[in-house]
């Protein structure tokens, strides 16, 4: 036989032509049916999730479907006739007043390819979920075979979640709703995801996918037994002993009860919150059964660093800790790439890749992009891990970087989380934004237990620097001051007054510049000789951006810092005397006002508040009560533009859960600029990755040589990509395999072993790529 009977329905092909190894429907229904059961038992909705997955690919049930698996290029929707089905059959078992429930089942049904719909307006590329419910669409589906009701037993009761509402009540109306329905569109997407791969594995032989990670228990132990290695290492020295309490205490209170879920953390900078906040997690996650620890960052910059420092901890388990960010599209990677064996020969999927879509690691360490986009995403990839972010502990690190614009939302989020998901979150930060309802916020955080000893009395103990305002400073008179220090610091806030300031001062002893227009392998080389030149006391006179700001661990004498919040002006403080080694009054951080350089809109409207702080708290602008004061400020002026996008009015408008899931993941976006990575041959390690994009090796996963090439990125903004692209700058990397995914620098002249890329003055690229 040739090919199988199309009496019998099938989900998936293999690689025998007789079927004998393809997977029958009934089979593949079933399976995702279990797993989407399972991966819903952390938030109570297993019932909902099995009955998506029975019902996901009932289309498939087609004699037009199953025509196409032999090789017809018929069209076949599978997809619909589930959704349909699906909101049919909740109004059958519970009533019509359910229908905005079953909806809501529909929307992860109907999206399961393509990704979530909007419910009622036009979306993009995508029909809404009422066209697709509509009779009229209906007509234009493939025909069912009725056996489907003989194979599938569809449940005759469903057992409703006992979410939690919020209080006050109407503060988020609605919100718990979406938010439900991406968390089982998540179950989905994984369930199908892994059967449908173990299946594709089961036929060339290959047992299913695995991530065995080690027990949370086990890394706890591990990280307690580093802990007390450092403790024994370190000297005696006053601020090592202020850490060690800070540690002790924030361990004890991860063993008490949970409370609101709601946690924070205030430790100044050098008072060792990494690995306080991560053993807090642990403890916490032990003693109350939660699954994994998720650490989000707020800058790609410092989430390799922080991974490092994970890693290390963990010791042999250091497999354990899941570094996701990504300077690449990955829903653009391809899953398989084409060679002269059979694609499935080739496994581009491995072990991490899944754990990198499904956060199913017990330690993440990931970018407060990635995180929150993900939780308002219409997309299956980003989506596909929300499920395994309950029952987690959630470290916000610099809580205070949260973009204004959609901080309501965001907010909303972490309480929907920590009421209804079993999520503990810590707001972790040296600079605690103002957030809760005793803060003066209206419908801020309620209940936050804060998990530091004393933190007024701890900033007072790790003070280490003194802030004045120097008010007006032109170019002359700041690289004056650069001249006149052996060991300073400088941070302007754009690249363009960073190079401007380093080009006056680049024949002095010691002299560097950091940028984000260098790659994250050239920082990290420049970073290492800088600490090694201060802890020699030779000279060093660095301007920078703000990235210095973000784990920049570094220790300078004297700091200035070109206006900004108050918020960047503690984390330039604390590259100021770090080690408390100097004498308060010899560690100096100067604030200044640019008259050659406009501070951009949003850094403008900071600077009022802080200037507020520095009249109004002179003598400590640092302290908790100033920062509170702050924030309010800051807070008070945006007001409605907190939500700029009304994404929360959206929610709470909607009727019938006809939620515009496409609109607002539109909407949600935490970096308005649209920026394009260029891939820099740096070095050795650059170029061998290049070169296996290239020629893509048999059983080497894209992703992976992706990741490698992550450190060699120089993200640029879209204007100057095009301009470098139509000078032949750059140019796209294997197009034939990746497309336009991947862009290389062959202009090598525009990049600088001192500044990086140089993609600021299109005269200069022209000239330069023209020598090239």
């Amino acid at each position: 036989m040739d090919k199988p009977p199309l009496s019998a329905y099938y989900a998936h092909t293999g690689n025998r032509p007789d079927g004998q190894d393809w997977q029958p429907l009934k089979d593949h229904l079933t399976s995702v049916a279990q797993l989407a059961q399972t991966r819903a038992q952390a938030f109570g909705a297993e019932d909902w999730a099995h009955l998506v997955g029975l019902l996901h690919d009932l289309g498939k049930y087609s004699q037009a479907f199953q025509k196409r698996l032999q090789g017809s290029n018929e069209r076949a929707d599978h997809a619909t006739a589930g959704a349909k089905v699906v909101v049919d059959h909740i109004v059958e078992i519970m009533g019509p007043q359910f229908l905005p429930l079953g909806k809501l089942l529909a929307f992860a049904i109907a999206g399961h390819h393509t990704g979530l719909a909007n419910g009622i307006d036009e979306g993009q590329e995508r029909s809404n979920l009422k066209q697709r419910l509509a009779l009229e669409f209906g007509k234009n589906l493939p025909v069912l075979d009725e056996l489907w009701r003989q194979e599938i037993e569809l449940p005759k009761t469903l057992r409703i979640p006992a979410f939690k509402p919020h209080f006050p009540q109407g503060k988020y109306t609605n919100f718990g709703l979406m938010f439900f329905a991406r968390m089982l569109f998540s179950c989905l997407i994984d369930a199908d995801r892994i059967d449908t791969k173990n299946h594709a594995r089961s036929t060339d032989g290959k047992a299913p996918l695995a991530t065995n990670f080690p027990n949370i228990a086990i890394l706890q132990v591990q990280l307690g037994q580093h802990l007390q290695q450092l403790a024994k290492g370190a000297k005696q020295t006053d601020v090592n002993v202020l850490r060690q309490h800070i540690l002790t205490h924030a361990r004890q209170q991860a063993i008490k009860p949970r409370g609101s879920g709601l946690y924070s953390l205030t430790v100044p900078t050098g008072g060792g919150k990494t690995l306080t906040s991560l053993a807090f997690g642990l403890d916490h996650a032990v003693q109350h059964q939660l699954r994994r620890v998720i650490y989000v960052i707020p800058f790609t910059s410092i989430i390799e660093q922080t991974a490092d420092v994970f890693r290390k901890a963990m010791g042999d388990h250091k497999d354990a800790v899941l570094e996701h960010h990504s300077a690449f599209d990955r829903e653009k990677l391809p899953e398989e790439i084409k060679t002269t064996s059979k694609p499935r020969q080739a496994d581009y999927r491995d072990k991490m890749r899944l754990t990198m879509e499904s956060w199913d690691a017990p330690i993440v360490v990931t970018t407060a992009v990635q995180f929150f986009e993900s939780l308002f995403s219409d997309r299956t990839t980003q989506c596909r891990k929300l499920h395994n972010i309950a029952g987690s502990v959630i470290v916000l690190d610099e809580a205070q970087t949260l973009p204004l614009k959609l901080l309501r939302p965001i907010m909303a989020s972490i309480d929907e989380l920590a009421l209804n998901y079993g999520c503990s979150v810590v707001l972790c930060t040296a600079t605690q934004p103002a957030l809760k309802d005793s803060d003066e916020f209206h419908n801020g955080f309620s209940r936050v237990q804060e998990i530091a000893p004393n933190p007024k009395e701890i900033f007072e103990k790790l003070r280490r620097a003194e802030v004045q305002d120097l008010g007006v400073q032109s170019d002359v008179q700041l690289v004056a001051h650069l001249r006149s220090y052996t060991q300073v610091l400088m941070i302007v806030n754009n690249r363009r007054h960073a190079r401007e300031l380093f080009d006056g001062i680049a024949n002095e002893d010691g002299a560097y510049h950091l940028t984000t227009s260098m790659c994250a392998e050239h920082r990290s080389e420049k970073l290492t000789e800088i600490r090694q030149r201060l802890k020699d006391g030779l000279a060093c006179r660095l301007v920078a951006t703000s990235l210095i700001e973000a784990g920049g661990d570094v220790d300078f004498p004297t700091v200035y810092r070109a206006e900004a919040g108050l918020d960047s002006i503690a984390q330039a403080a604390g590259r100021c005397n770090r080690e408390g080694r100097r004498l308060l009054a010899d560690s100096q951080v100067y604030i200044f006002q640019s008259p050659d350089w406009k501070a951009p809109p949003e850094l403008a409207q900071l600077a009022a508040p802080m200037r507020s702080i520095l009249r109004n708290h002179e003598g400590d602008v640092l302290a908790p009560e100033a920062l509170k004061s702050y924030f309010q400020q800051v807070y008070y002026a945006k007001g409605a533009d907190l939500d700029q996008h009304q994404i929360l009015n959206k929610i709470r408008i909607t009727e019938g859960c006809d939620f515009p899931f496409q609109d607002i993941a539109r909407d949600f976006r935490m970096i308005d600029s649209h920026m394009l990575p260029i891939i820099v041959p740096f070095d050795d390690v650059a170029n061998d990755n290049l070169k296996l994009l290239r020629h893509l090796p048999e059983n080497m996963s894209v992703g992976k040589i992706a990741q490698k090439l992550q450190r060699y990125v120089v993200q640029v903004p879209e204007r100057a990509f095009v301009q470098l692209l139509k000078l032949g700058a750059v140019a796209v990397v294997a197009p034939e395999k990746f497309g336009n995914q991947f862009y290389e620098l062959v202009a090598q002249s525009l990049y600088s072993p001192i500044a990086g890329l140089n993609f600021s003055d299109p005269v200069a690229m022209s000239a330069e790529a023209a020598v090239f």
